[in-house]
């Protein structure tokens, strides 16, 4: 990539993070939404974990952090949806795509770029006070060394790119349905059960349990937050998540290649 087309996109994703920024209202409502989701998932969790004490391998302070990490996570992993996907898929469907095209710039790139700086914003703006609210009023386990941390901000990264490419290929399906509705919420539902959101992966039992761990929504809250409370290798789990980017992305690129051509046969 050339120097010019670094600052690019770099300068996409800093108009990404301050688009966001400006909605403060909608930024308050999402930090009280997600403390009180917080909440009530962590009187939940207490109320398994006092049953089972080592449930899914985890602690009763484990499966507490892993409730407010996911809290963190949800806006800037967008897996409850509010990412680009929506505007994608309505410039596709008013074919305001086709502007996008002609641009001196790599539609992938691009979105992928002002995605980061808005998951770079609501990870910011939206996840750190739960997070803090959480780990004051509730017994947590935090990781003392600051390697954990950094091996964690990696695997936050890693998270970052799978989401993308998963929600850049169902805004690409707008390319062949009229309403991509019925994808979207397919995709949600999916994160939510898939990420660990709603119950951690380690808790499902048996070979359903080994398969959704090996699919690419595991990379989005269940690894980060096990590399976090040292209960997976950092470096597998590198290995883990930034094989199934790769592999997204590159479906993605061939996607966005046969949807390209589709566009020219229909003369937009």
């Amino acid at each position: 990539m050339r120097a010019g087309s670094g600052r690019l996109y770099v300068a996409v994703a800093a108009g990404g993070f301050r688009r966001y920024a400006t909605y403060r209202a909608a930024t308050a409502a999402g930090v009280f939404t997600n403390t009180v989701f917080g909440l009530i998932l962590v009187y939940t969790y207490l109320a398994l974990w006092e049953e089972n004490p080592q449930l899914g391998g985890y602690d009763q302070a484990q499966a507490v952090t892993f409730v407010w990490l996911g809290q963190a996570l949800l806006a800037a992993l967008a897996i409850g949806g509010g990412g680009f996907e929506d505007e994608l898929m309505e410039r596709i469907r008013t074919g305001d795509i086709a502007v996008d095209l002609y641009r001196p710039a790599d539609l992938q790139l691009w979105w992928l770029a002002a995605d980061l700086g808005r998951a770079v914003f609501q990870l910011l703006g939206r996840g750190v006070v739960p997070f803090a609210f959480g780990s004051l009023f509730f017994p947590v386990a935090l990781p003392g060394e600051a390697s954990r941390w950094a091996a964690f901000l990696v695997a936050v990264v890693l998270a970052a790119a799978v989401s993308f490419a998963l929600r850049y290929l169902v805004a690409l399906s707008a390319f062949w349905l009229m309403d991509g509705t019925g994808v979207t919420q397919m995709a949600w539902l999916a994160g939510f059960f898939c990420s660990g959101m709603l119950l951690p992966l380690n808790v499902f039992p048996g070979a359903l349990g080994e398969v959704v761990r090996m699919l690419p929504w595991s990379s989005l809250l269940q690894a980060p937050a096990d590399v976090l409370l040292g209960e997976a290798d950092a470096l597998g789990t590198f290995v883990f998540q930034a094989a199934w980017a790769v592999a997204l992305l590159a479906v993605g690129r061939l996607t966005q290649s046969a949807a390209t051509r589709r566009v020219v046969v229909q003369g937009g």
